[in-house]
């Protein structure tokens, strides 16, 4: 009988993201209320603190309890010591360079304008989801996302968001995780910019006011999260439209190598709020399966259709949102 048990990596992602909730002082876990409601209590916090529950997260937690058997039903701290990843800590910020899921390097020039489709890497650390965004026009022509100063609303404070890359600086990369409680793809999403054109159709999931704030913001496009309604402006360095969040999306720097046309996640920005739940961006839960800990992955430029063996970061499809609509 093999007693390992393998988890998704989409379910480490969420499982991660529940155990940094049930540790932090303002979302604790209640114990006791496990103790008398059991698998209920556990979803319905799940569900509150982690975002929407789709049946294959019902199934995982439910399995999570059967697994550990009972002895955990018993005290939430069996289950929190399972999944709970040691944290790791980098000294810098490596440089990755970005490849598709076969390996290759991704190509700025022909990275897809406007598309629908949620398009995520993992950078700094095993988790850490972020958008790869080409914006564009409502003709779906790439535009230059200019440097822009960022107001933090939390405190007031603000960093600098130093624009797109590539050929046209039209692509940018934010933090696909929400600012507010931390919900994922695809509950957070790029909406693009044909529903903001003169006659376009509002999707349903965008409410009227967040729809009303870009176009105040001369957004043409949003990252909205349908979980509570957080509208972040991907223009403008993914400064906050709408609440709930206090929080912009944190952004990773990108660098376009014009020679090979190649794209590398190379830092974030230390001024800026860090991603939901950490203590900062160089702290996590695990590192990338590419990291190379002998080196801490320097800059490194790799030359064309040479083929990384480590240092890069996969970029990977959650699917389209809008269910093919033009």
């Amino acid at each position: 009988m093999n007693d390992k048990i393998i988890i998704k990596r989409s379910d480490f992602i969420f499982a991660k993201r529940l155990l940094w909730k049930m540790r932090n002082g303002n979302t604790k876990f209640d114990e006791r209320e496990f103790m008398a409601r059991g698998r209920d209590y556990l979803f319905n916090y799940a569900e509150k603190n982690a975002g929407p529950l789709d049946p294959g997260r019902r199934a995982f937690l439910k399995g999570l309890l059967i697994g550990i058997g009972v002895l955990a039903v018993a005290s939430a701290v069996p289950l929190v010591s399972s999944l709970n990843p040691a944290l790791v800590s980098l000294k810098k910020f490596p440089w990755m360079i970005i490849v598709d899921s076969d390996g290759k390097p991704i190509e700025a020039s022909k990275f897809p304008v406007n598309d629908p489709t949620i398009m995520l890497f993992q950078y700094p650390l095993l988790g850490d989801i972020t958008f790869l965004i080409n914006m564009g026009d409502e003709n779906n022509k790439p535009v230059e996302i200019k440097p822009t100063t960022v107001v933090i609303p939390e405190n007031g404070h603000t960093y600098t968001f130093p624009g797109g890359v590539g050929p046209y600086k039209s692509i940018v990369a934010y933090s696909a995780i929400c600012q507010h409680l931390g919900c994922t793809p695809p509950e957070i999403h790029f909406y693009p910019p044909q529903y903001f054109k003169p006659g376009g159709v509002v999707p349903n999931f965008l409410p009227s006011v967040a729809y009303n704030a870009a176009v105040s913001a001369n957004a043409k496009s949003v990252i909205h999260c349908d979980c509570h309604g957080s509208t972040y402006d991907p223009w403008h360095g993914a400064a906050v439209l709408t609440g709930p969040t206090v929080r912009p999306l944190p952004y990773v720097e990108l660098y376009w190598d014009s020679n090979t046309d190649y794209l590398y996640a190379v830092s974030m920005n230390l001024h800026a709020p860090p991603i939901m739940d950490h203590p900062s961006d160089l702290v996590g839960a695990a590192y990338l399966d590419s990291y190379d800990e002998t080196t801490g992955c320097p800059k490194l430029i790799v030359q064309k259709n040479q083929t990384p063996t480590n240092c890069y970061t996969k970029v990977q499809s959650d699917g389209n949102t809008f269910g093919g609509s033009s």
